[in-house]
């Protein structure tokens, strides 16, 4: 039990030393989850998720220490729709991103936000084209081992936005039939590369955003301060998180008492 507690305990701690506060909310949710069914003395359910929660918490730890943080300027040497832009560069002097391990093959049909909840649809039908955004085309901003670009901030576009893509060289607005793109016009949502939108951000020409529906990853590549300013679903998002850290506030008190009453038993 003394066990299990200092796991869980490690866990809570864990978002505060990661930069994925996303992954340290879902640790949350694994202790909340294994806490229950120790509460419940249902061992099977407390089993799965313990298990869960030892696992993701190692794997980050031994990553952590494995993997340098590395600064780098991202290229966009990779466009899935606009392959005509290859080899074009830009420099990211005020958002930097650091290199991250790709998602499996299974991200492509669920996925993780920026909250650390269940990633939301951006759209899953442009203007009643029948086509949905994402890499997958599916309507979410998922990614995985083939999605270079990181298709996975859910934006709603503006003229202006479009405007500033295509004098870039990132032309969003003409319909490309062959890759199942049906060509953007003000007020759509679509899944944009997060090097994209960093450097939009840094012209000062970033797009509103969702980010319910903004996948995980993006993290990597822009802070969250940033991107709540952006965020169109900012106070839906704010409630989330206020209900996930009340989880972890109530967690910790249970944790406390447990610990005390392990002690008392111990002695």
């Amino acid at each position: 039990v003394k066990s299990i507690v200092s796991t869980i305990k490690y866990s809570l701690k864990y978002k505060d030393r990661s930069a994925n506060e996303a992954r340290g909310r879902r640790y949350t949710l694994y202790a909340a989850l294994l806490l229950k069914g120790l509460k419940s003395s249902n061992i099977m359910m407390a089993s799965i998720h313990g298990g869960f929660l030892v696992l993701t918490v190692a794997a980050a730890v031994l990553l952590a220490s494995l993997t340098p943080t590395l600064a780098w300027v991202p290229t966009l040497s990779h466009n899935i729709l606009h392959p005509s832009s290859t080899g074009a560069s830009f420099k990211t002097t005020q958002l930097t991103a650091e290199q991250g391990d790709d998602d499996t093959s299974d991200a492509k049909y669920s996925g993780y936000n920026v909250l650390g909840t269940e990633l939301s649809c951006c759209c899953s039908n442009v203007r009643d084209t029948g086509i949905g955004t994402g890499f997958y085309r599916n309507g979410f901003c998922s990614t995985g081992d083939n999605d270079v670009g990181r298709h996975t901030v859910c934006v709603q576009v503006t003229e202006e936005f479009l405007s500033y893509s295509k004098s870039v060289g990132n032309d969003l607005s003409t319909p490309m039939p062959d890759y199942l793109f049906p060509g953007l016009k003000e007020g759509d949502r679509w899944c944009l590369c997060a090097q994209r939108w960093a450097q939009a951000y840094n012209a000062g020409n970033a797009p509103k955003l969702f980010l319910q529906s903004t996948h995980e990853k993006t993290l990597d590549f822009i802070p969250m301060d940033i991107m709540k300013i952006f965020a169109i679903d900012e106070e839906e998002s704010t409630a989330v998180i206020n209900k996930l850290d009340l989880q972890r506030s109530q967690l910790n008190e249970i944790l406390k008492k447990e610990v005390t009453d392990n002690d008392e038993s111990f002695q």
